[in-house]
């Protein structure tokens, strides 16, 4: 986890999904695109913690402490915790991948901030259902990446890097 450092862009805060961690290869490999263009980045790890408010606090407890603008990364549960956390604190920018559109009555129904927002998600998702997720982007006229691809997007990090890389330098 890299430290944030004065004079840099800013902050990436990268989520893990329920069942990954911090050291996950699609979080990795964005961490990396970040700091090849001048970003500071962090991946908190979640876990252990299994409700997703309490991993909003989490990011939120971060995004608190950092200087300058924040952009939030988050695969699946972390792409939901962003969303959510990104309405209670400003961020520049999210990138998400596979985000659950829905948990369930128990918890609040997905959302984000009106900010730049980019979208990846696989045609085969067999958790999130694709047409959920286009419906929610249409919406909001969302930047939306389809892919044929399942949950995990393993067969298009690179193409999830080379987006992120456009996204980043969209940034100002």
């Amino acid at each position: 986890m890299a430290a944030y450092n004065r004079g840099m862009r800013g902050l990436v805060i990268l989520s893990h999904g329920q069942e990954s961690g911090p050291d996950a290869t699609k979080v990795t490999t964005l961490a990396l695109v970040a700091e090849r263009l001048g970003w500071s980045s962090e991946r908190p790890d979640y876990r252990g913690i299994q409700s997703p408010l309490a991993r909003r606090d989490l990011l939120l407890s971060r995004m608190r402490s950092a200087s300058g603008q924040v952009v939030l990364v988050g695969s699946s549960m972390g792409a939901y915790v962003s969303g959510l956390a990104s309405l209670e604190h400003p961020v520049a920018g999210l990138f998400l991948l596979a985000p659950p559109i829905s948990l369930g009555e128990e918890w609040p129904r997905f959302d984000l901030a009106s900010v730049p927002c980019a979208i990846v998600h696989g045609w085969r998702d067999e958790l999130i259902p694709a047409d959920d997720v286009v419906a929610f982007s249409k919406t909001r006229s969302l930047a939306l990446h389809l892919v044929d691809d399942e949950h995990r997007l393993a067969r298009h990090v690179d193409a999830c890097a080379a987006w992120f890389r456009q996204f980043l330098d969209a940034i100002r």
